[in-house]
């Protein structure tokens, strides 16, 4: 039996409209997926108390506040066990210039991005991880050039499309 809540294509419009403007009004919401402001702002309370609607916020524009430098890292542990990946992760989440982390399939275990203001401060944060004895055998960077885009929005409609 599935956990996941099934949702009608209003909720699905809803989510998709949020996603490209979570800080527009009820009213303006309401108009777009055609409902009155009432039963939208019920709909979105409801997708908020299950936790598809996790959280709202705002993209920054960090090229008008300062530089920095992109930094994704592939990770290696030395050992797989169940206590060896919580051990790590825990670790990680201390710190903040990790933006992004992923347990992945094929070469390496983690996928990491890092945020950090140069490359000399990309390194401190790498050899205080590595100094932390947390089960890294070994470690890959990959330094970001240029990112010509990045979406925050996923394509709800071809991914639910089966769903309904």
């Amino acid at each position: 039996m599935s956990n996941r809540q099934k949702l009608d294509r209003i909720d699905i419009r809803i989510l998709a409209e949020l996603q490209k403007n979570g800080n527009m009004t009820n009213a303006n919401l309401a108009s777009v997926v055609g409902l009155s402001a009432s039963p939208c702002l019920q709909r979105v309370k409801r997708l908020e108390a299950a936790g598809i609607i996790s959280g709202y916020g705002a993209h920054l524009n960090l090229a008008r506040l300062t530089s920095t430098v992109t930094v994704f890292t592939e990770i290696m542990l030395h050992d797989h066990r169940r206590e060896d990946f919580v051990r790590f992760e825990a670790n990680l989440r201390d710190f903040e210039e990790i933006t992004e982390c992923h347990l992945v399939s094929g070469g390496y275990d983690y996928l990491l991005k890092s945020i950090v203001k140069d490359i000399g401060h990309y390194q401190e944060v790498i050899e205080k991880l590595v100094d932390r004895n947390i089960g890294i055998e070994k470690y890959f960077s990959y330094i970001v050039i240029r990112t010509p885009f990045v979406k925050h929005a996923v394509p709800l409609e071809s991914l639910l499309s089966d769903e309904r």
